[in-house]
């Protein structure tokens, strides 16, 4: 049975700084999502904010409404904002404190480590529970340089990659490996970030917490544990950020460690500055493409649409818009699904369309 979790998402719920907690309640294979926190949007049900749709998990005011509207205190709690800086703020230690005192384990994708924190530690130890800091990495003993052995891989590799943070490459990513299953392909994912671990990717790594000259070398060896553990049809590899984000490099490290023979980008037609530097333009969808492509040595063969902040006519008018100027594939895979994503796979990978017929036969 999955664990039960409360995630904490003050003020954050639905933005662009609550990915984790949003990531969460679209999809989790490893714990049962019993509530949010968020004042800003208490009494609301989460789906109703996401999608549109009442699901079933409610949004709390405190972390003690919470406690006190649960019948039984959850097993989990899950610090579910993104902020850029990555720290706890001081209102905030004092709630996983309570959380730590009511017996539950803490799950921390903040770059500041729980399990470092001498107070954490100590109630944690009273209490009798765990505190998995996400975003710790390995010790460098234990980490890989780039081997080179990822260019022998016969598998077909696909990125989703994007123009800015928070666009919604992991949910495509998720969307499309769940489409792809559906098909009965043996689809494998990478995460590539704290979201995707969380929601219980069984292959993967923070890569924004990895030192950079690492950073290859663990993405390389996460596709190969992939490859050699589970024979997969098709590797899916999930972004971080973008290639041309002035702040991050982890979009450099994820293709140069993947080696993705085709690449899927995902753009926010109506967001104007870059989420977390809003003194910064967006790139343009065709800037980004062309950068990626000369960059990677590979060939965009989709584009995906983040759709905020649009009207269901304002996307159909950019698919079509994008089409028509890119001639590429366009899609909103929330609003439209997956299918021109797997029709241009199959193009660039023309075996995986045999891999598809036996599995239809078996």
């Amino acid at each position: 049975m999955k664990k039960t979790a409360l995630i904490y998402c003050e003020s954050n719920f639905g933005t662009m700084d609550g990915k984790t907690a949003n990531g969460l309640i679209r999809s989790s294979g490893k714990y049962q999502i019993v509530g949010v926190i968020d004042s800003t949007k208490a009494g609301m049900d989460t789906g109703e904010v996401l999608e549109g749709e009442k699901n079933g998990i409610p949004i709390f005011s405190s972390f003690d409404h919470a406690i006190d509207s649960l019948t039984t205190v959850p097993n989990q709690f899950i610090y579910g904002i993104a902020p850029s800086e990555a720290f706890l703020k001081k209102d905030e230690r004092n709630i996983v404190l309570k959380a730590i005192k009511q017996g539950m384990n803490i799950v921390n994708p903040l770059h500041e480590f729980f399990t470092d924190d001498e107070e954490f530690v100590k109630y944690s130890a009273q209490c009798g529970v765990e505190i998995h800091d996400v975003r710790k990495p390995p010790l460098k003993k234990d980490m890989h340089l780039f081997s080179g052995r990822i260019l022998n891989i016969p598998t077909p590799i696909v990125a989703v990659l994007g123009t800015d943070s928070a666009v919604g490459k992991r949910t495509t990513s998720v969307i499309l490996e769940a489409a792809l299953l559906e098909m009965g392909l043996n689809v494998a994912f990478v995460a590539t970030g704290q979201t995707g671990l969380i929601q219980g990717a069984k292959y993967g790594v923070a890569i924004d917490a990895i030192p950079s000259q690492f950073m290859t070398g663990e993405i390389e060896n996460e596709i190969m544990k992939a490859y050699e553990n589970e024979n997969p049809d098709i590797i899916i590899v999930e972004g971080q950020g973008a290639l041309s984000h002035p702040a991050y490099i982890s979009s450099c490290g994820i293709i140069r460690g993947s080696r993705p023979g085709a690449i899927i980008v995902q753009h926010p037609p109506k967001r104007v500055n870059l989420g977390d530097f809003s003194f910064m333009k967006m790139p343009t969808i065709q800037s980004e493409i062309e950068l990626i492509e000369n960059f990677s040595n590979s060939k965009v063969i989709a584009v995906t649409i983040n759709h905020e902040n649009m009207s269901k006519k304002e996307i159909a008018e950019v698919v079509t818009e994008y089409e028509n100027q890119l001639e590429l594939p366009t899609t909103d895979v929330l609003e439209h699904g997956c299918d021109k994503l797997i029709t241009s796979i199959f193009e660039a990978f023309p075996l995986l369309k045999n891999k598809k017929k036996e599995a239809l036969v078996n």
